[in-house]
């Protein structure tokens, strides 16, 4: 999604909660590709965190879109009942109070009541929500399912103040989630459940992002668009 927004033109603030050598490499590929990207440490879940990330990207200009993909599961696979608790409080500070923070802070600075310039938010839900993954991440399913109502609430609550806000709900997609969760081919055995019959790639999601971003999706609010091969 970084690299896709920084190939649109987007001056790109990358942030991370502990994976620096991630985000510099991020970063560093954006900027080889002549795009321009800085990464910045901040945790979602911390409120002063989203404050001073903000703080930091207004020194490159106005703000004009954010994307809010920080999320969690735990890294644990299991019913809901062997969850522990500390796990299921962080995975609900991340994905949901984390969610809401980012998007109150993207509101303050995007609104034309405000002396913003307008925008667009758009959060990373996931088709989860569907069946609610069972035997695996209920927990997780859950928070995804507040960010869908968080979305849709959030776009008619702000849609006069020059903001669009929508989702991308991607579905088995290949990326690290799988493997730090102790299921590096989670993606390859749900193949066959999948009316394509593969997992999404990120450039894939991130093209779904960088649509619903765009003049193209002018008139689009309060959509979650669901990326899963059928799913």
């Amino acid at each position: 999604m970084a690299q896709a927004a920084a190939a649109a033109g987007y001056h790109v603030m990358v942030n991370y909660s502990a994976d620096g050598q991630g985000a510099e490499t991020t970063v560093n590929d954006i900027l080889a590709h002549g795009g321009k990207a800085r990464a910045i440490q901040a945790d979602v879940s911390q409120p002063d965190d989203v404050v001073r990330m903000f703080d930091e990207a207004a020194g490159w200009g106005p703000l004009t879109a954010v994307i809010n993909n920080a999320a969690i599961t735990g890294n644990l696979i299991g019913t809901l009942v062997e969850v522990p608790a500390e796990t299921v409080q962080r995975v609900v500070d991340v994905n949901v109070a984390g969610m809401i923070f980012m998007c109150q802070e993207a509101v303050r600075r995007l609104s034309t009541d405000n002396g913003g310039i307008g925008g667009s938010i758009v959060n990373i839900s996931s088709t989860a929500t569907k069946a609610g993954s069972p035997g695996t991440w209920v927990h997780y399913a859950a928070t995804k399912g507040a960010v869908d109502v968080l979305t849709v609430g959030l776009a008619a609550e702000v849609a006069k103040q020059g903001i669009r806000v929508n989702a991308v709900a991607p579905g088995s997609t290949n990326t690290g989630l799988h493997a730090a969760a102790g299921m590096p081919d989670r993606v390859e055995r749900l193949n066959p459940t999948i009316p394509m019959g593969r997992g999404a790639e990120p450039e894939e999601v991130a093209a779904a992002v960088m649509w619903l971003m765009s003049e193209d999706a002018g008139y689009i609010t309060g959509a979650v668009l669901p990326v899963s091969g059928g799913r």
